[in-house]
């Protein structure tokens, strides 16, 4: 006989359908083996699904496991939102709530509804740095001029759950040239096994005002050639640009990273840092697009 399991898909970092990231979501996942999850996820062939069961954390609201089309992963911002935000709706439980993920129970606060949505934060866990990464490389790896790569800011590792390695580039028009040389790839994983590798650019370098950045992140590795959101990297990419001198140290701000546009999935991701609480968190709004039945 077939079970059957309802899921959904919901555009997360983006209020406009068709935008952001696509998210597959299993809200009642409590029968699915390991291997049913991950065929599950290879079958949408988004940048992940997301299976939501009971929670096992202490006070936390629901349990999440995470799967790109080949891998689990401990953490990622995008199904985390999405999360969040079905939970919401299904269970009728306001934020603030915990996610109980394998890295740990996520705190999930929300904005009140406005004119882009209901905005759901996510609280990085915390971010730890690796190695840094010689620029002539970064630029053989993205089919670049060294000069693109800026050298005030080194190429590093850095991961709250899965490791990336974070390269900064002189301008958005750098950015978009980008295109990820795969003779490369393996010599970019690092010692930390990277699940993908995330550039960006200042939308003004000089401001001391504004730190808004535009970006990419590619990750073949994990089955996505390029992801149009990635909330797991945006905390880290936070703590990055504090670690280098592009956002403040010393006193809380916020900024916007623009990402997904090359691809056609323009998203928003809203980044809040308080240097003082040590917290990063990361916020964005979600529309669901579909709703539909598996039968396996």
């Amino acid at each position: 006989m077939k079970r059957r399991y309802t899921y959904l898909i919901v555009d997360v970092f983006t209020s406009t359908p068709f935008k952001g990231n696509a998210l597959a979501v299993v809200p009642d996942a409590e029968a699915l083996s390991d291997g049913e999850m991950q065929a599950i996820a290879r079958e949408f062939n988004l940048s992940e699904t997301v299976f939501m069961l009971a929670p096992a954390a202490p006070g936390a609201a629901v349990r999440v496991r995470i799967f790109t089309p080949r891998r689990e992963l401990p953490f990622a911002g995008h199904p985390t939102i999405g999360a969040a935000a079905v939970f919401c709706d299904r269970s009728g439980v306001a934020p603030p709530f915990l996610i109980d993920e394998q890295v740990g129970s996520i705190k999930i606060d929300a904005d009140p509804n406005g004119s882009q949505g209901r905005r759901f934060w996510l609280t990085t866990p915390a971010v730890t740095f690796y190695e840094t990464v010689d620029r002539e490389f970064c630029a053989s790896l993205l089919g670049l001029e060294l000069p693109d790569v800026r050298a005030d800011v080194l190429p590093t590792f850095a991961s709250a759950g899965s490791p990336l390695l974070f390269i900064c580039l002189r301008s958005i028009k750098a950015v978009d040239r980008a295109q990820l040389q795969g003779q490369y790839l393996a010599q970019a994983l690092g010692s930390v096994n990277s699940v993908g590798t995330f550039i960006f650019a200042r939308k003004e370098p000089s401001s001391s005002a504004n730190f808004d950045v535009y970006s990419r992140m590619f990750a073949p590795q994990t089955g996505i050639p390029e992801d149009p959101a990635t909330g797991g990297a945006t905390g880290p990419l936070a703590a990055y640009m504090m670690k280098y001198g592009l956002l403040p140290t010393n006193l809380p701000a916020a900024f916007t990273s623009e990402q997904g546009t090359k691809m056609g999935r323009q998203s928003f991701l809203h980044v809040r840092t308080d240097p003082v609480q040590r917290t990063i968190k990361v916020g964005g709004s979600t529309v669901v697009i579909a709703r539909g039945e598996l039968a396996i």
